[in-house]
This record gives structure tokens, C-alpha cells and sequence, in this order.
């Protein structure tokens, strides 16, 4: 049975969408089958992984709409090696027409219990708004990952994505939980960073993951190839990070249920 983890923050540039490619290429290369789902209509992780979202024939849009099944729908990241539930702009119209329908929010979570068995990680990318496509990955996913950078406002920020979490696990999804928080384009020279840094793992204990992704240009630069930076340069420091937060988080799975 598939884990599946939402990346989110509320926060937007906080490296969601990284973290989700770089994630899926590092569980990859420790063996894991892994599926990743674009809930973003700017189709950075589509493109990210290899895929052109303007030639995608299906998309997560149309698994939405019930259209297509993920089966019909997905691509593979050739470079990667997973497979992908790309987006493409179509996706920003699927916000109104999902609003009339019935079991609106559900929808990602009965189009991914039919591919349970084939993955061993589901990672969703939710844009950085609390909308209905972030509704649908917050109501599928056992999890979510939080990625954030050491700073005031990424604090900030933190405490109203706990308490939309609170509200979805409340509400919509019994099993919702933090599972952690990864701190990414970190910079241990900077003293605010480590302060900030200090208190995450004061306030929320063994829910900060031993990993931490430092600031990295190669990372950055890898989606213009249209590569995972673990693909794209692995012998830097970012991405032999991601490999070893994908290792982590394999240990940490079987506890998570």
C-alpha cells in the first residue's frame, strides 16, 4: 500500500516543487516505486521531471473531471524514473468546475486508490494557496511534508498551515498528520538561520527531519534540463542531501501508520 505525503506550505518560493522532483528521483534510486502528482496549473514539477505539459494528450485535469484515469493519464520521467499525474494551465479551470460537483474534494483520493498497489510513494505538489486542488491533495495524502526556509516569516507561515491541517483532519481526513518538516536553502553561516533553525526543533521535536538541503545553484539549475537536480548533478551537495532525506523518509515509513 502506497504512502502518500502532500508537500505544501501556504508560503509560496519555499522549494515545494523542488523538494517534490528531488524527492522522487532520490526514493527512486533507493528503489522505490513512486508517483508524483502535479496539483499546480504552472506545471513546474511536469516540466521539472522531463515532461512537456503542452504535449500531455491527459493530465490531472481530466482525472479531476473523472475524464481519464491515472492509469490513462500519467507519463514517465524517463530521467526520473517515476511516473508522473502532470499539470498543464488547464488545471487553474478545474477551481470553478469542481464546485458543483459532487464529492468535490474526494476526487484525487478515489483516481489514486486504483493505483494503490503499484507505488510504494505518492508525493502530491499543492500550489502555495489554500484552494480546492489543495483540498483534494490535503484529503488523499496519510501526510504532509513541509518544506521551509529558517526565517521569520517562513514561522509565520508555518502556524496557519498547522491550523488548516488541524481543520482538514477535523473535517475531511482522519488521518492527516504533519509528518515533518524539511529545512531547505539552509545556510548555516547565517545566525538567524540556526536560531530559527534551534526553535523548530524546540517547538516540534522528532518532526524535524534530520535532513537538511542546502542552498545549491545546481539544484536550480537542473529544471532548465528538465531534470531532478539528483539526476542532473549527483555529486553535489543538494542533491546527495535529497538522496539522503529520501532514505530517511523510507526508515521513517513503516512507523507512520
Amino acid at each position: 500500500m502506497a504512502k502518500v505525503f502532500c508537500i505544501a506550505n501556504q508560503k509560496g518560493g519555499v522549494g515545494k516543487t523542488t523538494t517534490t522532483v528531488n524527492l522522487a528521483a532520490g526514493l527512486a534510486k533507493v528503489d522505490q516505486r513512486v508517483l508524483v502528482v502535479d496539483l499546480d496549473p504552472q506545471g513546474n514539477a511536469t516540466m521539472g521531471s522531463g515532461i512537456d505539459k503542452r504535449a500531455m494528450a491527459q493530465s490531472v485535469y481530466d482525472v479531476l473531471l473523472e475524464s481519464a484515469s491515472v492509469a490513462e493519464a500519467r507519463a514517465r520521467s524517463e530521467s526520473g524514473r517515476y511516473d508522473v499525474l502532470g499539470a498543464n494551465r488547464e488545471l487553474a479551470g478545474a477551481e470553478v468546475e469542481l464546485v458543483p460537483l459532487p464529492h468535490r474534494h474526494e476526487r484525487l483520493s478515489r483516481a489514486l486508490q486504483v493505483v494503490d498497489a503499484e507505488y510504494d510513494f505518492v508525493l502530491i505538489d499543492c500550489p502555495p494557496s489554500l484552494s480546492m486542488l489543495t483540498l483534494n491533495g490535503l484529503c488523499s495524502a496519510h501526510g504532509v511534508i513541509v518544506p521551509m526556509q529558517c526565517e521569520y516569516f517562513a514561522l509565520e507561515g508555518l502556524s496557519d498551515l498547522v491550523n488548516t491541517i488541524k481543520q482538514v483532519h477535523a473535517n475531511l481526513n482522519r488521518q492527516l498528520q504533519i509528518i515533518g518538516l524539511l529545512r531547505v536553502m539552509f545556510d548555516p553561516r547565517i545566525t538567524l538561520q540556526q536560531q530559527v533553525s534551534d526553535q523548530l526543533k524546540a517547538h516540534f521535536g522528532d518532526k524535524v527531519f534530520d535532513s537538511v538541503i542546502p542552498r545549491n545553484v545546481r539544484l536550480a539549475e537542473a529544471p532548465s534540463y528538465g531534470q531532478p537536480g539528483v539526476v542532473f548533478d549527483p555529486s553535489s551537495r543538494g542533491a546527495q542531501a535529497y538522496v539522503a532525506f529520501a532514505q530517511e523518509l523510507v526508515r521513517r515509513a513503516p512507523q507512520l501508520r
